[in-house]
């Protein structure tokens, strides 16, 4: 998580009277993932954050699962996914489990006319094509290319696009999205090894307190069902905050790689936990330097997880043919490693300029419909070459 941070005004001490111009009370919330017992923030509202006018009939938005068959190495083509206007509309769930939804969008237009919130799930939206502004009640968060934005469930959120192409990488977890326990001290500060530090958190800005009565819509996301709840006052019409639990934005390209002698194992890309997986990234940096170093990865088997690979920019030498936004996937059970040829063409090589996420978990994923359509069928056979 990222450190203690605040914006606006707030009282002295918590839980106390706090006064607006005209004499009435701020309305106090605590907003936290893990009830009362983990990190949590304080944000005082203008209005009441519960006066709810409407509530309408949810829609199922559960992914459905394609396939049984998970043993198999498979790839997608991720920019296959048709670009749609609504940004809810366009998220495409293609590989999912219980602790974890991954799916691919490609919205062209901004929300305006409605607000967001993932009561399930701590979102990561990792931004490949596109920049704009995640509007919250936090403030705001810039984003532009390569950018990680996390978003805490239960953050109330609008995005603002500057173009109408778009594309996204989004990642649901069922559970809070964390900093890895070895890169922090027993206080929380990420420390001298870790791939990054606080100053490459981007926090919240420009908190602007928007103080309006009316029809305020609010897509609300619980139990995979889509519930429209409207209320009766601006949800962003907070006049300052101070906690630990808040939307940020680290960029991949903050990332450090940390390189040896010999090939690193994957562990040291990794960039967050999650709730039974990982999250890394794989960014530009020099190869290994033993004299004898073979720089491709050597063959492995995912017994305990499997592997997903998304494909952002750059060349990649254990992989051919492949393309910008491309997904593969090799599930646990059985080995995997370099294309034909990958190793001994990688033998002399100083550098690497390739950008990809990776995500492994330790639960099976399933296929979507999504996914199907995308799917590369040549792909399990290409070691065959």
């Amino acid at each position: 998580m990222p450190h203690y941070y605040s914006l606006g005004s707030i009282p002295h001490k918590r839980h106390t009277q706090f006064f607006k111009p005209d004499g009435s009370l701020y309305s106090e919330q605590l907003f936290s993932t893990e009830g009362f017992s983990n990190n949590y923030s304080l944000l005082y509202h203008v209005h009441p954050p519960t006066t709810i006018v409407r509530s309408e009939e949810p829609t199922d938005i559960n992914p459905k699962i394609a396939t049984s068959n998970i043993l198999k190495h498979r790839s997608f083509q991720g920019f296959k996914i048709k670009p749609i206007a609504d940004y809810l509309e366009s998220r495409k769930p293609v590989l999912v489990n219980s602790d974890c939804h991954i799916s691919l969008a490609a919205p062209q237009q901004s929300m305006q006319d409605y607000f967001y919130k993932n009561a399930d799930a701590d979102e990561v939206i990792f931004i490949h094509e596109g920049t704009g502004k995640v509007l919250t009640q936090y403030g705001e968060l810039p984003f532009s290319y390569g950018d990680y934005i996390v978003i805490p469930r239960g953050t109330i959120y609008q995005i603002a696009f500057n173009t109408e192409a778009n594309r996204l990488l989004i990642i649901e977890s069922f559970g809070p999205i964390r900093f890895p326990k070895r890169y922090k001290s027993s206080e929380g500060q990420l420390m001298e090894h870790s791939p990054y530090c606080e100053r490459d958190i981007r926090k919240p800005e420009n908190l602007q307190t928007i103080d309006q009565l009316g029809e305020f819509t609010i897509y609300t996301k619980k139990k995979g069902l889509l519930y429209p709840i409207t209320y009766g006052s601006h949800p962003f019409d907070v006049i300052g905050w101070d906690g630990y639990e808040y939307p940020y934005i680290f960029s991949i390209h903050d990332f450090e790689p940390i390189t040896g002698r010999v090939h690193q194992p994957p562990p040291v890309h990794q960039t967050f936990d999650g709730k039974d997986f990982v999250i890394c990234s794989f960014v530009p940096r020099l190869f290994d330097y033993h004299p004898q170093a073979i720089p491709a990865p050597y063959n492995h088997s995912n017994i305990d997880s499997d592997e997903v690979l998304y494909y952002v920019d750059g060349e990649f030498m254990s992989r051919k043919h492949v393309t910008k936004g491309m997904i593969t996937l090799h599930p646990s059970g059985i080995p995997h490693g370099p294309h034909p040829g990958a190793v001994a063409k990688s033998i002399g090589a100083k550098e690497t300029v390739e950008l990809a996420v990776m995500i492994d978990t330790f639960r099976p994923l399933h296929l979507t419909q999504y996914a199907i359509e995308i799917e590369d069928e040549n792909y399990e056979m290409s070691w065959a070459e």
